[in-house]
């Protein structure tokens, strides 16, 4: 039988309190377990003595019978002298994958572009401002004129409102 020293879980929602527990490796995770030789309180100060309490005794006797500790609990045993572990080194640990890579190269190229667009821009002659005047005026007619059409005047609006009078009729009628 495979054994494993390992946390289960209890406490209520969002309050976690974990029991270190020898359970069958294929039992759940807060299911049946053989013995319970320890706990830990998350929510307690890490300088806290009751953080972590563990009869390292039975640890001790359940390592050498082969249980296996998790991650989480082979820290707890290496802080308590019973089992040696060997510190791991990721030293990729926070270099981004490749997606991430491919994203930061397509804005960096996107970026140079634009910036190279716009000294572009910057170097070709600006309009001088007679011309610039010259060109806004045509545009601030068409605003001025699409105004007027939505707001009709007295006399302009009867005539239209009129003409739609008598479709309508005609459209009844017909």
């Amino acid at each position: 039988m495979a054994t494993a020293i390992r946390l289960s879980r209890s406490g209520s929602k969002k309050r976690p309190y974990y029991r270190i527990v020898v359970a069958d490796a294929r039992a759940p995770r807060d299911g049946k377990f053989i013995e319970r030789i320890g706990s830990y309180n998350p929510l307690l100060a890490k300088d806290d003595e009751k953080r972590i309490v563990l009869d390292a005794e039975r640890a001790k006797y359940w390592v050498e019978n082969g249980a296996q500790p998790t991650d989480r609990v082979a820290r707890f045993l290496d802080a308590a002298g019973v089992k040696e572990r060997a510190a791991r080194n990721n030293p990729n640990k926070a270099e981004p994958g490749q997606k991430a890579k491919d994203r930061a190269e397509d804005r960096a190229t996107k970026l140079a572009e634009a910036e190279e667009a716009a000294k572009a821009a910057a170097a070709a002659p600006a309009p001088e401002p007679e011309e610039a005047a010259a060109e806004e005026a045509p545009a601030e007619q068409a605003a001025a004129e699409a105004v007027n059409e939505a707001t009709p005047n007295s006399d302009a609006g009867d005539a239209p409102a009129a003409e739609n009078g008598e479709s309508s009729q005609e459209a009844a009628e017909g």
